[in-house]
């Protein structure tokens, strides 16, 4: 029986889970493939296409390189883990109290900033922006967020807001790939709303 050979990240990191539920979603299971550790998606990408990995998860820009050399998409981390917190700003919680009114302002222009990009009255100065700071060609820019935002995926913050199942998500994952013990810890004993709630944002 032949085996799908998977190149993926750590074993029991969140990029790996994620792969995992959405094979199962199409009904492969852990005994239909073989994971391979290849580490970064840029290296995923080249074990790919020198043909060392049968299928491998990748980010942008390189998702839309594969496709353009005819590889396949086999679909979306967010079909099968549709709310998770990707990215998040974090302070020690003794300077977070001392300058309270610096870190109001701050997640204020953050909010303002995820406002920017997601008006698509502004799309062509996000795309021009992404080009400047990433290096990316524009015309991977322009799929990058069409992709974030056509259908919306959930992958940014309306206005900077921590959606609290998201982060969820990401420790009931830590607790799949044993970086947590159980009992789970619940997600409000990490994210503190004040500084957003102060700032008019949640």
């Amino acid at each position: 029986m032949m085996h799908l050979l998977l190149g993926v990240a750590a074993e029991n990191g969140s990029i790996t889970l994620s792969i995992r539920k959405l094979l199962a979603l199409n009904g492969l299971g852990r005994e239909d493939f073989r994971a391979r550790f290849v580490d970064g998606t840029s290296a995923r990408l080249d074990c790919l296409t020198a043909g060392d990995c049968d299928a491998v998860p990748l980010g942008q820009p390189q998702d839309f390189v594969a496709m353009r050399r005819g590889y396949r998409l086999l679909g979306f981390s967010t079909d099968a883990v549709p709310e998770y917190l990707y990215t998040v700003t974090a302070a020690r919680r003794e300077w977070a109290a001392a300058n309270h009114d610096a870190l109001v302002r701050y997640v204020r222009a953050l909010s303002s900033a995820f406002k920017f990009i997601r008006d698509p009255a502004n799309r062509a100065k996000v795309v021009r922006t992404i080009v400047e700071t990433t290096g990316f060609a524009e015309g991977n820019a322009q799929l990058t967020l069409a992709l974030y935002f056509e259908p919306d995926r959930g992958v940014l913050p309306k206005a900077g807001e921590i959606n609290l199942k998201g982060m969820e998500q990401v420790i009931a994952m830590m607790g799949e790939g044993g970086i947590l013990a159980p009992p789970l810890p619940a997600a409000e004993r990490f994210v503190d709303l004040q500084f957003l709630q102060a700032a008019g944002i949640q």
